[in-house]
């Protein structure tokens, strides 16, 4: 699978994987999978939960590694990497105003898991920003995931 995707597919599946990954085990656990479904706005069942992890993990190890992920992804539509991007922008976007304000960036980040203080989605900001409207546009998402 890893030979079909380009360079810039793989850093961004791995930039995802990485975010996923809340405790930096180089795995996903079943309780990561449940906030990752939650942060997209679905509300699985904890059966439903382990019957995606079994369909995944291959190997049985009760965790979803890169390689599985990699997998789960390409079953889940083939989407192109600027689809992907598309649906990630739009998940942070909550508004649809097609601007992420900090208050989005934080709140979802909240909501994958990851307790960020004000000054570090400042920074975040500051980060994506290239502009300095204090928003981040479609186009500083899209530079940002290909850092």
């Amino acid at each position: 699978m890893n030979t079909q995707l380009s360079d810039e597919e793989l850093s961004a599946y791995r930039d995802a994987f990485s975010l996923f990954d809340k405790d930096s085990s180089g795995t996903i656990s079943v309780d990561e999978l449940g906030s990752i479904m939650r942060s997209l706005g679905q509300q699985p069942s904890r059966e439903e939960l382990y019957r995606i992890m079994n369909e995944v993990d291959l190997d049985h190890s009760g965790t979803i590694d890169f390689n599985e992920f990699l997998t789960m992804m390409s079953k889940m539509g083939g989407n192109t990497i600027d689809e992907e991007l598309d649906e990630a922008f739009k998940v942070f976007d909550r508004d649809g105003s097609g601007q992420i304000s900090e208050e989005e960036l934080k709140a979802v980040m909240n909501s994958l898991g990851e307790r960020l203080t004000d000054a570090e989605v400042h920074a975040m900001m500051l980060e994506a920003d290239t502009n300095g409207d204090g928003q981040i546009d479609y186009k500083e998402f899209v530079k940002m995931f290909a850092h």
